[in-house]
């Protein structure tokens, strides 16, 4: 094993770092104001065209490590939706929360269907937000793995071969909070947007 201080340990470090992380670009100034953008993100899609919600999955799943020890639960109510505008893929969001909170503060969200998290988020006086954070996207984890499957499904299910937009990449994340339950919402980009910022 090379010795921790040595130049080729910490060359060997840096591409672990390298392979583990996705993207490895550096984010563009458009899609950092996407990433740090306050307020709701339908109504910034809507700005650059007509909004629909594709809804991939929802129901109780298994959560990730973060999720975990957020909501302390192994299991949770999981909703994955893609976002898009004008028919095109922008947005690969999850949202997660307690069965517990699913039938008390955040029940409304079982009948949510294809309607933007957003109308639920943004429209109670007594919903709060917790700061937004960058999330970090894994190159083999679980995150970018599941948002390039429902990409391409969503092309099969369309019959839109076409669909030339690159999955999601930069991701960011927040926790919405309803009588002291949480909600932790992950919305995650497309390349496409790094141009497209709607102030």
């Amino acid at each position: 094993m090379l010795p921790r201080s040595s130049p080729q340990a910490t060359r060997a470090h840096a591409r672990r770092a390298k392979a583990l992380h996705w993207p490895v670009q550096p984010v563009s100034p458009a899609l950092r104001r996407w990433l740090k953008a306050p307020g709701s993100l339908t109504a910034r899609l809507r700005a650059l065209g007509t909004v629909h919600v594709e809804v991939m999955s929802q129901g109780t799943k298994r959560l990730w490590p973060t999720e975990r020890r957020l909501l302390r639960q192994t299991s949770g109510h999981v909703r994955e939706v893609i976002l898009c505008v004008d028919g095109q893929p922008m947005v690969w969001a999850r949202s997660v929360t307690t069965p517990r909170a699913l039938k008390g503060p955040w029940k409304a969200l079982k009948g949510l269907g294809t309607r933007p998290l957003a109308e639920l988020l943004f429209s109670h006086a007594r919903v709060r937000r917790g700061r937004l954070a960058q999330h970090d996207w894994q190159r083999t984890g679980p995150q970018q793995t599941r948002a390039r499957r429902d990409w391409q499904r969503l092309a099969r299910q369309a019959n839109r071969p076409a669909i030339t937009t690159k999955p999601p990449g930069w991701a960011r994340q927040s926790v919405f909070w309803h009588h002291g339950a949480p909600l932790r919402v992950m919305e995650s980009f497309a390349p496409c947007m790094r141009g497209r910022f709607t102030p």
